[in-house]
């Protein structure tokens, strides 16, 4: 299952800027064990120096980004389980800006952040790999909005690209 299989029915036109971002030929799993891997080189080769940088005074520092895309991860793999199970209750939305400041994510080290990281991947990874084609292409509701179980997998994918990209060009 590729980001090609999905139909713009299935998310929330917010989440096209993320999907975008997935190669067209990454099947989803693999696109979860591929981020794993870069998302720990990319963290562990930047210099300790900036990890607490932000590029401007009401941005999050380079910590509260990786924070905040382990945080959107276990959000959207909650609703890719909740969906994929066939579970018609509507989801709530969530507002990001509030989880980071009680988080404590400049407090932590990158063997902390890069820890919990991996641990919510391979729990992300595991939860996909449970679903079938029949619960993945379910869609429930999510932030008043459809959403494919699979729409959420992929917007994890998405996300985390996203937020590299922007690591890359505004804080580097």
């Amino acid at each position: 299952m590729t980001i090609l299989d999905l139909k713009t029915s299935e998310y929330n036109p917010f989440y096209k800027t993320y999907l975008d971002m997935i190669p067209e030929e990454m099947e989803l799993i693999d696109g979860f064990y591929l981020g794993l891997k870069n998302v720990v080189d990319f963290f562990n080769s930047l210099p300790s120096n900036k990890l607490k940088y932000k590029y401007a005074e009401d941005k999050w520092t380079i910590k509260e980004v990786f924070q905040h895309i382990i945080d959107t991860e276990r959000i959207f793999a909650y609703r890719c389980f909740r969906i994929g199970r066939h579970d018609e209750t509507p989801l709530s939305g969530f507002d990001e800006n509030n989880y980071i400041k009680p988080s404590l994510a400049n407090n932590k080290t990158l063997e902390a952040l890069l820890e919990e990281y991996q641990v919510v991947r391979q729990n992300t990874i595991v939860l996909i790999k449970s679903l079938n084609e029949t619960d993945l292409k379910f869609i429930g509701i999510a932030n008043a909005n459809n959403l494919s179980a699979r729409a959420a997998a992929f917007s994890v994918l998405g996300h985390e690209l996203w937020h590299l990209k922007i690591i890359k060009e505004r804080y580097l």
